[in-house]
């Protein structure tokens, strides 16, 4: 018994764990990567933040902001003007198709990397304001909760809403009948 107990506490016991620290060798241990990607996330959102705390209004900014939406509809505008002038104008657009024919490949290829970086921008710049709207948004829950709670507060069918408290003169008041405005008027037309 003693020597069994003494393999087994070699294997799995004592002060480490062979087989675990043999095993995390080969294959990454899944509880602590997931702790490690969790503290990655938050720092990145945390420095994310950052970032996005001052917003950027001046001319210049949005002068180049409204540059940056031309070429998408310029794009679309355009390649459906081509189709409309192929239409409308074979001739025309035959010769200009001619000419397009004579641009050499590597400026093709040079329109096809501006073209893919500017969309991918696009795309990152879009990304980045979606999640800063979306930290802005998520600093707002604990206000919106205490809103939500207060207007709840306040509907007609929560429990004690018509209280008067310790006022007694509002007890009083509340407890007496009052007239029918709208019955008096009616009974002296009448």
């Amino acid at each position: 018994m003693g020597l069994m107990e003494r393999f087994f506490g070699l294997l799995f016991g004592g002060s480490g764990n062979v087989v675990k620290n043999t095993v995390e060798v080969f294959r990454e241990n899944a509880e602590a990567g997931s702790a490690r990607a969790q503290a990655v996330q938050m720092q990145a959102m945390a420095e994310f933040g950052e970032e996005f705390l001052v917003p950027r209004q001046g001319g210049f900014d949005r002068f180049m902001d409204g540059v940056n939406r031309l070429p998408r509809p310029a794009l679309a505008l355009g390649t459906l003007g081509l189709f409309v002038s192929a239409m409308v104008a074979p001739l025309w657009f035959a010769e200009r198709m001619q000419g397009i024919a004579l641009v050499p490949e590597p400026l093709w290829w040079l329109l096809g990397v501006i073209v893919s970086f500017y969309f991918g921008a696009r795309h990152q710049v879009k990304s980045q304001a979606f999640q800063r709207e979306l930290v802005e948004t998520m600093n707002r829950v604990p206000q919106v909760m205490e809103n939500v709670s207060a207007l709840r507060a306040m509907s007609a069918d929560s429990i004690g809403v018509a209280s008067t408290g310790a006022d007694a003169r509002l007890t009083n008041a509340s407890l007496e009948p009052e007239g029918n405005s709208a019955l008096d008027d009616w009974r002296r037309v009448a």
